[in-house]
């Protein structure tokens, strides 16, 4: 089984974000960035399908030198290649262009991708990669299993699960639950530095939106505390104060 495992390089969860020129530009000064934690959940379980030589994984991800280091844990994790196509991305469909581009005269039976990043939380990215391959998709999967020429995929609906069989190739986004994460032994972490890195450099894709301003949320207000014993004080904040009541 061939795989391609779609990744991103993103904002640590515990990074202060902040903007720059006018709140048009993401100041990239001092953020520690990782790979995607659902791209992460992604790239274990196709190393779970291609264990004992099963399989190859390759993993692609669109953006400049920069994200290397989060390649090369990729690489580290168990994928077998990588590929970067050199470009800052401007957008989900200039993303979805640029690997379906790679994609299309590769032959992967199975083309797995996070159900979203966690810096833009988008989720646009796999259902557009499917779209212009020509092929099917299934996004926020819970469980994923093969049995011969199908991909036997879990998803959760409202009101219960739904189970659907697809044949190969098709698009996946996983959610928690497709596998555990994996974290990269010393042999990995050698391995990875010899590992092909192959740069590609992208193709034309005309601009389909653009940035017009980021806004953080809005600061949290104080809080008051209220005594126990004072129920009827809680309840006349709520009516005056917060007007909830």
């Amino acid at each position: 089984m061939k795989i391609l495992v779609c990744i991103s390089n993103v904002p640590d969860t515990t990074t202060k974000i902040t903007f720059s020129d006018n709140d048009t530009q993401f100041n990239q000064n001092g953020v520690q960035f990782i790979l995607n934690p659902y791209d992460e959940i992604a790239l274990a379980r196709a190393i779970e399908l291609t264990d004992n030589g099963a399989g190859t994984v390759t993993v692609i991800h669109v953006g400049d030198a920069s994200a290397e280091p989060t390649i090369r844990k990729a690489l580290a994790i168990g994928a077998h290649d990588a590929v970067r196509v050199n470009a800052v991305p401007t957008d989900a469909f200039f993303v979805a262009t640029q690997i379906a581009a790679y994609a299309k005269d590769q032959n992967f039976d199975l083309i797995l991708a996070g159900r979203e990043s966690i810096d833009y939380n988008g989720a646009k990215v796999p259902a557009m990669l499917a779209e212009i391959l020509d092929i099917p998709s299934v996004s926020i999967i819970k469980k994923l299993n093969i049995e011969g020429n199908m991909g036997v995929v879990e998803r959760e609906i409202e009101g219960g699960k739904e189970v659907l069989a697809i044949p190969f190739p098709f698009v996946a986004g996983t959610a928690e639950g497709v596998a555990e994460w994996k974290i990269p032994n010393m042999r990995g972490i050698m391995s990875a530095r010899t590992k092909p890195l192959q740069v590609l450099e992208p193709i034309e894709v005309q601009t389909s939106s653009k940035i017009v301003k980021f806004e953080t949320p809005a600061p949290r207000g104080q809080v008051t505390l209220i005594d126990a014993a004072e129920p009827q004080k809680l309840v006349d904040l709520l009516h005056a104060e917060a007007k909830v009541i």
